[in-house]
Formats: C-alpha cells, structure tokens, sequence
C-alpha cells in the first residue's frame, strides 16, 4: 500500500523517537527528568488534557509541585528529535489531581475524536501514552502469582516487589478489518450488534492463538457473514488502544462459485449485512452512519470509494 494511504492512518503517524535503550539507564532518565526542557503530557480517564487541537504540556517541575506525585509515577515515552531531544513523559492522574491541571481554553481531549487533528507528534504521543496508561490500569496484578507489582524500566516493565526477575510487559491484541468485496466491486458493511441500527462497517475479529493473520481474515468474515474469502491482501495497520489493540487491514474476494448475494449474519455480532456500490454508498449517506475519519474503517472505505467521505457521515465513536 502507498505511503500516502499509510499517512491517512491517524494513529499510525509518530514522530518520536522511543530510544528504549534509555528505559533502563537510571542516570539517564533521571537527568531527563530534571532538565527544564522535559516535557508531560497527562491523562485523566482515558483522555488528555488539550488546548486548540494540540496536547498541553507541563514541564517535570510542574507536575511533581502541583500533583505531588513521584518520578516513578511518569511514563518515558520518547526524544522528539525535530524540539531539539526534548524528552516526553506520559502521566495518569485522577480525576482529583487533574483538576488543578486545568487552566482556561483547556480541556479533556478523546483520541477517537480528534486524533485526525493533531500533528504527527501529538498523534503518536496521545496514542503511545494512552496504550501504556491502559497497560498500567488493568495490570495491578501478576498474572502468574496475583502478587501485587510494580512499574520499572519508566513504566515499561512490571515486576514483583521482591522478585524483579518475574516481569510482565506490555501487551498488544491484533484484529483483522477487511474490506470484502464481491466480482461486481461491491464493498461488504456490516451492522454490529452493539450500534445503532443504521451504523455500518467493516467486518473485523480479533485474531485467535495459534492463528496466522490471512487464516484469521478468512474465518472472521465466514463467521460473521457465510462467505468464503480468498486473497487475504495486507493494506496496513493502525494501533488503537481501546484498550490494547492493533488493527490490522485486509482485502479479501469472495471466492469463486459462491453467491455473494447469500448472506449470513451471525446474529450474535453481525445484526445486517449490505453490499453497495460506490454510487449506492455515497447516496446512502443520509441514511446510514459510517466510521469516523481516525478509525482504520473509514481510510479502508475511502480508499476503496476512491476519494474521501464527507465527515459530516460519520459517527465519532467505538469503531475501530
């Protein structure tokens, strides 16, 4: 797929370097973390705090004043090498502390709502930082022993208190999203179970252990609509840490001799399934809800409709 088709996955965009070799240089991070050019970026139930379409930032001194809060409390997430090395954290803080945080134009920003809006840096800063936040907030625990464990490495390594040779690290959920398209060039959209009625997408599951991606494209889209696929096609990937998934695109064909027309819904997942044509899709616009321009659905339409939708259409919600 074309460099430009890849720019348009909003989440995929990232200009910072992640330099994972300073996560366990002690002295290193520490004079990050007293160099007045360090910047955090801070988050608050599953949002970050933005003015005019742009992260806030806050240097070190800020937050450790304000929010009291520790150095072992920050997440490293990178040198942005194109602000002169200038160093990022990421930080969770409750509702409570955040709200000292909060000054006038400010406000709480959702990644799936603007992230088509902000620059290459703060895109891939909110999305790095919230898939590392959501990580923190549903590990508490060991997953072996149910011990209690704590953050190292600047936030990208657990460990048992007492035992720092048990680590757990951060983990990432792949799912295939396919465009499925019949011997007529028609695009295949399906209604969750969970939407509205007139909301549509593209098929997608998560991949099953033991199971290559092209296998996982063919038995989701058999699942969810009877259809046999074949040419499971790569397009690209966008994370979406919702809270710890990889979105990865497909194409796939209908296979031959198999009517397109039969349709299965799954009725657990999958409530309708529609076939359209460019022209049937475009002047369907009034009448159904598609995704909103951050997810990796809607670049995928586009890319198959030949041009961009009309962002009015568009729903700005749980579609990845």
């Amino acid at each position: 797929m074309t460099d430009e088709f890849i720019h348009r996955l909003s989440l995929s965009r990232h200009a910072i370097n992640r330099r994972a070799e300073l996560r366990a240089d002690a002295q290193a991070l520490n004079s990050l973390l007293e160099n007045d050019s360090s910047r955090v970026v801070v988050f608050s139930q599953g949002k970050a705090l933005v003015q005019s379409n742009a992260l806030v930032r806050f240097s070190t001194s800020q937050v450790f004043e304000q929010c009291g809060v520790s150095s072992a409390e920050l997440l490293f997430l990178g040198i942005a090498e194109q602000e002169g090395e200038k160093a990022y954290f990421a930080l969770a803080l409750d509702e409570v502390h955040a709200e000292g945080l909060i000054s006038e134009g400010t406000q709480w920003g959702d990644l799936k709502v603007l992230g088509h809006e902000l620059s290459d840096l703060d895109a891939g800063l909110f999305t790095q930082g919230l898939a590392l936040i959501n990580w923190h907030a549903s590990h508490k625990f060991s997953p072996k022993s149910g011990q209690d464990i704590v953050a190292a490495q600047a936030g990208w390594v657990l460990h048992h208190h007492d035992d720092p040779s048990h680590q757990v690290f951060p983990r990432t959920d792949p799912a295939v999203i396919v465009m499925v398209t019949d011997d007529k060039d028609r695009l295949l959209l399906g209604n969750n179970a969970l939407w509205e009625p007139n909301r549509f997408s593209l098929l997608a599951g998560f991949v099953e252990p033991g199971e290559s991606l092209e296998a996982a494209v063919i038995r989701e889209v058999f699942e969810e609509s009877g259809l046999k696929v074949i040419n499971p096609t790569y397009l690209g990937s966008q994370p979406w840490p919702f809270p710890q998934s990889l979105m990865l695109g497909f194409r796939a064909q209908v296979a031959p001799g198999v009517d397109p027309d039969v349709l299965v819904a799954d009725g657990e997942e999958i409530l309708q399934l529609r076939w359209f044509t460019r022209e049937e899709l475009v002047g369907s616009l009034d009448e159904i809800v598609l995704p909103g321009p951050v997810a990796i659905a809607r670049v995928i339409i586009e890319e198959w409709l030949g041009h961009p939708l009309d962002q009015t259409s568009s729903w700005r919600g749980t579609s990845s």
